[in-house]
């Protein structure tokens, strides 16, 4: 299993998809997850909302690895208790596991975020949850399986 892990706009989603293209592997995706919960990550949603997003992605995950798939996750793997639990996942059906993480610079983010907004090529994600998301990401540490 691999965890993508990074801030919004990063290009986690575009590196997960070719990840799991090249394995290959099922791509666990938690944003559209939520989409299919009509529910909208960018616009900020509720602690409740996420664990269940979470607890939901988990179970496909392991129903995926249990039947023999890699599985990529396309998320952002923050905060720490997050890529514990995907790790968890893993380790019981057996399967290793390792983060990679997806390192963007605040400008590029920026940059990238009103590019989107010009371009509508994915949802918009509104100034207040990237500043929240950024104040709180907890980056990989390195005794966690970590590719960089």
């Amino acid at each position: 299993m691999a965890l993508m892990c990074g801030l919004s706009f990063a290009g986690k989603s575009t590196l997960a998809a070719r990840l799991a293209e090249a394995l290959p592997a099922s791509l666990v995706s938690l944003d559209l997850v939520n989409e299919e919960r009509g529910l909208y990550g960018g616009q900020g949603i509720p602690l409740e909302e996420w664990a269940e997003t979470n607890r939901i992605a988990h179970e496909r995950g392991r129903e995926l690895l249990d039947a023999g798939r890699h599985v990529v996750v396309d998320d952002t793997g923050s905060p720490r208790f997050i890529r514990d639990g995907w790790r968890e996942v893993a380790d019981q059906s057996d399967a290793p596991f390792v983060i990679v993480w997806v390192q963007i610079s605040p400008e590029l983010q920026q940059a990238r975020v009103h590019a989107n907004r010009q371009s509508y090529g994915r949802p918009d994600v509104t100034d207040a949850v990237l500043r929240d998301h950024r104040a709180g990401f907890e980056p990989p540490t390195d005794e966690e399986a970590l590719v960089v």
